[in-house]
């Protein structure tokens, strides 16, 4: 336990926390003890590296002791402080939300390539949207854009609101209680999805802040860990535009068979997107067949490139505000398909049936806003 008496100072409880979160097998252990400090004291962490003498007030080391207690128990850092940056953007959490991670930012930046250029009015769709953070990533770098997230969770939904309103986004951005598609009716030019991929029997192996704290709706895809890709495919058909994409996480090595399950039911793969991991994290689909790479011009995050036709593969790096993403593009001859791992508190199966806050809802093309949390 860190001393509780009078004059203990800043120093001495940072190393004194640092090691116990070490003892508890946390990696970050002295970032966090940090970080945890400077919440109980609500004081920066440059304020608190150039007083490491200063004695700690009773009610900060109180503070600091509740909060040190919660990671020693493995509780995750962005769940202690209630939030998470993505995109270089600061989005809050809720108990039914999984944390953004940095990896998922790959399906923004393919996103982004997509729509090269402002001014196209792109209307989004985000299926399984939790805190809002892909669907709100998108809409803070196209100004023209509007968009739509859905989330089984009305909880889930009500922080992506509060979340829009703090990013100043609310005017191009509407959330809606539903089952993936189900109070939808109308298409959009991209459908972005982040459901849940995990192997039922393999969550209990995860890590303890993921297994022991985040929503297992969220995580949850069935006995193979394709259970919601096989919800999806149905949707995406139902949701893109003669010539939209849609873009979905995947969980390691499901890209061959998200591409079949995808393929089953007429859609189209154009892409792979790796993570910074080098995992085939991002599949990008379509209705139509993928047009002939060969010639065509690719322009992602600023930097622009040729994509060769055939089998072979090109790779490359992206970058946005201090965001990179290594590239694998394919150029595909015969159909394949793949679907999205939600991001985010996204339902499966019966959970989510019938949830809808709005049972008349319609969203068309001109206007996806008519659907909304109240």
């Amino acid at each position: 336990m860190i001393k509780t008496q009078e004059g203990i100072a800043v120093g001495t409880a940072l190393t004194a926390a640092a090691r116990r979160l070490e003892a508890a097998g946390v990696a970050s252990a002295r970032l966090d003890a940090r970080l945890l400090l400077s919440a109980a004291c609500s004081a920066s962490l440059e304020a608190l590296a150039a007083e490491p003498a200063r004695a700690l007030r009773g009610d900060e080391r109180l503070s600091f002791e509740a909060l040190l207690s919660r990671r020693l128990a493995r509780e995750p850092m962005a769940r202690i402080l209630g939030k998470r940056e993505f995109w270089s953007l600061p989005f809050r959490l809720v108990p039914e939300t999984l944390v953004p991670r940095p990896e998922s930012e790959t399906l923004v930046e393919a996103a982004l390539a997509l729509v090269a250029a402002p001014g196209e009015g792109t209307r989004i769709l985000d299926l399984g949207t939790g805190s809002g953070c892909l669907l709100l990533a998108f809409l803070s770098e196209r100004e023209d854009a509007e968009g739509v997230g859905v989330d089984v969770s009305e909880a889930a939904c009500r922080l992506a609101r509060a979340n829009a309103a703090a990013l100043g986004l609310s005017s191009r951005a509407r959330f809606v209680v539903g089952d993936w598609d189900a109070a939808l009716c109308g298409r959009f030019d991209l459908v972005l999805a982040n459901p849940p991929y995990v192997k039922d029997a393999e969550i209990a192996s995860l890590a303890p802040e993921v297994a022991r704290y985040e929503p297992r709706l969220a995580l949850a895809g069935g006995a193979d860990g394709l259970a919601c890709y096989r919800e999806l495919a149905p949707a995406f058909v139902r949701c893109l535009a003669a010539q939209g994409h849609a873009l979905i996480e995947l969980g390691a090595g499901q890209a061959d068979a998200v591409g079949a399950i995808m393929a089953a039911t007429g859609l189209h793969s154009v892409a792979r997107r790796l993570d910074l991991a080098g995992n085939e994290r991002c599949l990008i689909i379509s209705l139509a067949p993928p047009r002939e790479l060969r010639g065509q011009r690719d322009e992602f995050a600023g930097e622009k490139r040729w994509r060769g036709g055939g089998l072979s593969a090109k790779r490359g790096v992206g970058a946005r505000k201090g965001h990179h993403a290594h590239i694998r593009q394919y150029a595909v001859s015969g159909p394949r398909s793949r679907r999205p791992r939600g991001a985010f508190a996204s339902g499966s199966g019966e959970a989510g049936r019938g949830n809808l806050e709005e049972t008349n809802a319609t969203i068309d093309h001109c206007s996806a806003f008519q659907v909304m949390v109240r």
